[in-house]
């Protein structure tokens, strides 16, 4: 009996490592469980219930981060759009030139490309 091995050919699409996870998904998860054992194990002479709630916060932000996909994305994609807005600037001023080019002047485009008005300090 043959063996058959199917080639994936579809693109943009993540590959799955165990039980349907993807290798991000795994690695979440692994880093959470690690996390949680190093806080389990950090402080072994703490009462029980407070190892347990120093241990538990990195497990469920792990979890929460792997498996949780908002319209099929997952936190960190979405973590990255929200820095990504707040990073850049949200107004922008097109101001022409002081001076205008002759007509056969010659002029290098950076002097007729559009400035920031926040970057020069015209707002």
């Amino acid at each position: 009996m043959t063996r058959r091995h199917e080639i994936p050919t579809h693109l943009n699409v993540e590959d799955r490592a165990f039980y349907g996870l993807t290798i991000r998904q795994v690695m979440y998860l692994t880093v959470g469980a690690a996390g949680g054992y190093e806080l389990w194990n950090q402080w072994p002479a703490l009462p029980l219930v407070i190892r347990v709630l120093l241990a538990v916060p990195p497990l469920l932000l792990a979890i929460i981060f792997a498996l949780v996909r908002p319209y099929g994305r997952g936190l960190d994609e979405w973590l990255f759009v929200a820095l990504h807005y707040a990073a850049v600037p949200k107004l922008s001023v097109w101001q022409p030139r002081d001076h205008e080019p002759e007509g056969g002047e010659a002029v290098a485009w950076e002097e007729l490309a559009p400035t920031i008005a926040w970057r020069e300090g015209r707002l």
